[in-house]
């Protein structure tokens, strides 16, 4: 087990009616001049928009509003958040929505404490060094960014998509009631099912392999993601369900699955580049074509994690004399089950064809300046050999 830190300073209200306390909870903090930050008008159309507007009234929080994220959110409303928030003194950022909307906010946050352009920090020429107050209403189970130290934005100039970890990027807090997830829909669910799946697979087959005890924890949130996932599917008002995919998606991503472990989480670099390239393809369905594509080329530098993995996860019994069967049944049977939920797993499932396969590997490569590690390390070379296995 390599050396590690551990920090989760995200105070969480999990439960049903939580959201109804937003404006108590902001005032307890002490912040009178918010930024309320959300999506394309959903919270509206569910009424959720007026129960957060009554809340901070009724606390006597001032807010100006933001909407209009979309989905992989982009620099471009970032850049306006930033100028409203120093233009009007604001002290806290309220994020009501999901990923998207977290990260925006997140990056927003970077911004106004930052004399420059805030794409430095995601061009890797500066990192974070401080950044406005987060609190996050959740509406999504997803990303687990209500709890993650990282943040995703894509500049919507180069069609560039960056991320950047920090401790600035933790939320103060975060309200997770189950319930406001009841309406997202069939899709939606789906591609936040193989998020959470891809944030735990991702540090379960990081370096090094071999940690009982984390790799357990791993093995649990995947099980229960998947038998919660397949009735949330069945049943979308299933309030044990859904509460179990929330907290999942939080736990998934708040480092507790890749304690003491090299986390780099290169499938995540490849869909990356995809969704970035193409803006319409939703983060959890790339995901979804990237994983099989992924684990199918590595899995030859790591059977024995591989047969683990579908022992453990899947329940396939190991064939000692053929383990490398093992391995690949147990990437089938993940495979399998990302297309019962609907998603695809070949990027032809998007109409993407293997036209910009070189220059999506080149990307993903900064230009060949970087490779990305884990099990084995992919040069450019061999990232473009994953892009043509998911045609």
């Amino acid at each position: 087990m390599n050396n590690f830190e551990f920090y989760t300073p995200t105070k969480v209200f999990f439960g049903k009616d939580t959201h109804l306390l937003i404006g108590e909870k902001i005032a307890e903090y002490g912040f009178k001049n918010i930024l309320f930050h959300y999506g394309k008008g959903s919270i509206k159309k569910s009424g959720l928009y007026d129960e957060i507007v009554n809340s901070l009234k009724k606390n006597n929080i001032k807010f100006t509003e933001l909407g209009g994220v979309e989905p992989n959110p982009k620099l471009s409303l970032v850049r306006k958040g930033i100028e409203v928030c120093k233009n009007n003194k604001i002290d806290f950022i309220l994020a009501v929505g999901g990923g998207s909307v977290i990260d925006s906010a997140k990056v927003i946050a970077d911004g106004v404490c930052y004399d420059g352009d805030v794409w430095d920090f995601y061009d890797k020429k500066i990192p974070p060094q401080k950044g406005l107050p987060v609190g996050v209403v959740l509406t999504i189970s997803a990303s687990g960014s209500e709890m993650s130290s990282s943040a995703v934005i894509t500049n919507d100039e180069t069609q560039t998509k960056r991320g950047v970890n920090s401790p600035e990027h933790r939320p103060l807090f975060a309200i997770l009631n189950p319930c406001l997830t009841f309406s997202v829909n069939k899709y939606q669910t789906a591609c936040g099912i193989v998020d959470i799946m891809m944030h735990t697979l991702e540090r379960y087959f990081s370096l090094p392999t071999y940690m009982p005890l984390t790799d357990e924890i791993a093995e649990g949130l995947l099980k229960s993601v998947i038998k919660a996932g397949k009735a949330a599917m069945e049943n979308p008002n299933d309030y044990d369900a859904r509460a179990t995919l929330m907290w999942a998606g939080s736990l998934s991503h708040n480092d507790l699955t890749g304690a003491g472990k090299n986390v780099f989480m290169p499938c995540h670099q490849l869909e990356h580049e995809i969704s970035g390239m193409y803006d319409f393809v939703a983060h959890g369905a790339g995901l979804a074509a990237v994983f099989p594509a992924w684990a199918k080329y590595v899995c030859k530098y790591d059977i024995d994690k591989f047969c683990r993995f579908a022992k453990n996860v899947w329940n396939i019994e190991i064939d000692k004399e053929n383990p490398e069967k093992t391995a690949f049944e147990g990437i089938a049977a993940t495979e399998d089950f990302f297309k019962s939920l609907g998603m695809p797993t070949r990027l032809s499932e998007f109409n993407i064809g293997n036209e910009n396969f070189k220059k999506l590997a080149n990307r993903c490569t900064f230009d060949g300046k970087r490779t990305l590690p884990g099990i084995v390390t992919l040069d450019e070379d061999k990232i473009f050999e994953i892009y043509n296995l998911m045609a």
